[in-house]
């Protein structure tokens, strides 16, 4: 009930107020003349030339806008391109340096353990033959696991 005789009131005073403003509207306009009307109009003309003028400005500035921008990400897209060239240049150049560097450190010891299983099996042929000839000391080589 509260609700309804507020609403009551607001539609009311709405609707006085849009006829006020009508009849206010009316009134400020009824005492225009037909030459202040002409003026308004070539004002408004005026004007909407210049916002006109001035959305072409803007277009222009976007245009120049976009251009600058392409050109700065073409910038960036070569800098990278370069960028990650080098690194992957400077990753394989150190996969290299790696595989050469073990290969010239691992000749040595490639060569040292040749040698040594050469001795290795000089030295199993000469304990054979001593073997051979002593009984008791083929006998310590059985029991060694070594005939």
């Amino acid at each position: 009930m509260f609700i309804q005789q507020n609403f009551k009131k607001f539609f009311l005073f709405a609707v006085i107020l849009v006829f006020g403003m009508v009849f206010l509207v009316e009134i400020v306009f009824a005492d225009l003349t037909k030459q202040d009307m002409e003026e308004i109009r070539k004002i408004i003309k005026e004007e909407i030339y210049h916002v006109d003028k001035r959305i072409d400005e803007l277009k222009i500035e976007i245009k120049d806008v976009r251009t600058e921008i392409k050109d700065v990400r073409t910038e960036m897209k070569d800098f990278m391109l370069w960028g990650f060239g080098i690194i992957f240049f400077g990753i394989l150049t150190l996969v290299g340096f790696v595989l050469w560097d073990r290969r010239s450190a691992l000749a040595p010891a490639i060569r040292q353990q040749e040698v040594l299983a050469k001795k290795g099996e000089a030295m199993e042929r000469a304990l054979r033959e001593l073997a051979m000839k002593e009984p008791r000391f083929a006998e310590a080589l059985k029991i060694a696991g070594l005939l």
